[in-house]
């Protein structure tokens, strides 16, 4: 036992334990690329993580697990039932939650190594920048990341909350952190460190809370990527080099996601991370301010009426499913109109939901094949070919305003056209407007009914009277 020890923690089998694990996170993103893949992605994932812990625990220099064991407890207690008790409707306020303990984590630890290293002078300008960095990251993190999971729970409202002279308070804290910077490494003070822990804190939520609600998905996306240069920060201070490889890899994915969904939102990457910075004022008259129009209303018996007799359905899911918890009801409809020969697509939008890829991931969790699922660029062109688009608790990303009212805060987001299929029916709970706040004119358009009511009552409603016709 004792001679396959001394094997274990050679500095030879450490290393290649260490390169095979990143080499797991790497495919593990790579699978997550696509739904198909996905489930083998997370086991690599999962693998590459064990092996990563296993390398931590096995290293020579550790002596005592009794704190890391009693972490890992409280740790198990607190994160098992919660992912267990958490419906999918709330997975993005959780990944946020999740967001802001990585930052906090790394945070911690910067401090904690500098109260570790300044009692022996020990202190050098290399650690000390590290931790200065750590800390800045780490709670910015924390605090954007729990704004974020409270607008996105709905205990905060989710409208930006816009104030002048913003952008000249989010430049003087910026000054001020890398004032504070250079003032810990040239003095290793606990001061400076401390000014950078309330900076950071501040900074958080005055780049976030000016965000408004079409764009939370790109800045869930954006939390994920400072979590991971939070986590590479702690892995420099800790001379890990596989948590900044997995930093690292976080990080960096992260941010080319945001980047991805801001440009097919047709948003400004710095606009959006900078809460707004370089974008004008909206114009546009607050909800319910608009001319008002008229809007016909329809039951789910017309709806299924009119279902039966189509070619073609395209089905637009939005927030609203996932409230209902409606992807099960979505699948027996969609099943029961391949049996009548209806050609039936799903279109999703790049921020459709609360998080990139929510609406792919409940679609997923009810078993929809991934070829029936189509992306905005794919689909768009179908929608003048359609005979019925059913859009399911969706609205800003059916919005005609996106394309025809400069001015309102989506305007130039690509959004998808069902205004041009032949008929549409929007099944909501109430005629407000969407999370964006935004009037939609496509619900007095001629081709238009609205369907009132629950998202999952409905379709199994529909689903009901299509099999009784």
């Amino acid at each position: 036992m004792e001679t396959l020890t001394v094997l274990l923690q050679s500095p030879d089998v450490m290393a290649l334990a260490s390169l095979a694990a990143g080499v797991l996170f790497v495919l593990g993103l790579k699978g997550l690329s696509h739904p198909a893949t996905a489930r083998q992605g997370n086991l690599f994932a999962m693998v590459g993580m064990a092996l990563a812990m296993a390398v931590v625990l096995l290293h020579p220099l550790m002596s005592a697990y009794s704190f890391i064991i009693f972490g890992l407890l409280i740790g198990a207690a607190i994160g098992i039932p919660l992912a267990l008790k958490t419906p999918l409707t709330a997975l993005p306020q959780l990944v946020a939650g999740f967001h802001s303990f990585i930052g906090l984590a790394a945070a911690l630890v910067a401090v904690g190594m500098y109260l570790r290293q300044i009692p022996f002078n020990l202190m050098e300008t290399k650690a000390a920048l590290e931790m200065a960095l750590g800390t800045a990251i780490g709670m910015v993190t924390f605090s954007g990341s729990v704004l974020a999971a409270l607008k996105l729970q709905g205990w905060v409202s989710g409208t930006p909350w816009g104030w002048s002279g913003r952008h000249v308070l989010n430049l003087a804290l910026g000054i001020a952190l890398i004032a504070c910077t250079i003032w810990f490494t040239a003095t290793f003070n606990p001061l400076p460190l401390a000014l950078i822990f309330i900076l950071a804190t501040i900074m958080g939520v005055t780049l976030v809370a000016p965000i408004g609600g079409a764009d939370m998905p790109v800045v869930v996306s954006m939390l994920n990527s400072y979590s991971g240069w939070a986590a590479a920060a702690t892995g420099f201070m800790l001379e890990q080099p596989l948590l900044i490889i997995t930093g690292a890899l976080v990080g960096a994915s992260g941010a080319i996601l945001s980047y991805i969904m801001c440009a097919a939102m047709h948003r400004s990457f710095l606009s959006v991370i900078l809460g707004g910075f370089g974008n004008a004022e909206s114009v546009t008259p607050a909800a319910g301010q608009g001319p008002a129009q008229v809007v016909k209303q329809a039951g789910a018996e017309d709806a299924a009426f009119i279902i039966a007799q189509a070619e073609r359905v395209i089905i637009v899911p939005g927030y609203g499913m996932a409230v209902a918890q409606a992807q099960h009801a979505v699948k027996e409809l969609f099943n029961l109109l391949a049996s009548k020969n209806i050609e039936t697509t799903f279109a999703i939008h790049p921020v459709a939901g609360r998080m990139p890829g929510h609406m792919n991931v409940l679609l997923a969790e009810a078993d929809i094949p991934y070829d029936a699922v189509h992306e905005l660029e794919d689909i768009n062109p179908r929608f003048k070919e359609t005979d019925v688009v059913l859009v399911l608790g969706a609205n800003d990303v059916v919005n005609p305003a996106a394309q025809t009212t400069p001015g309102s805060p989506i305007y130039g987001m690509p959004v998808l056209e069902a205004w041009k299929a032949k008929q549409v029916y929007v099944v909501k709970r109430s005629h407000r407007p969407g999370y964006a706040g935004v009037d939609n004119p496509l619900f007095g358009m001629e081709n238009c009914a609205l369907v009132l009511g629950d998202a999952k009552a409905v379709v199994e409603n529909i689903t009901h009277a299509l099999k009784s016709s």
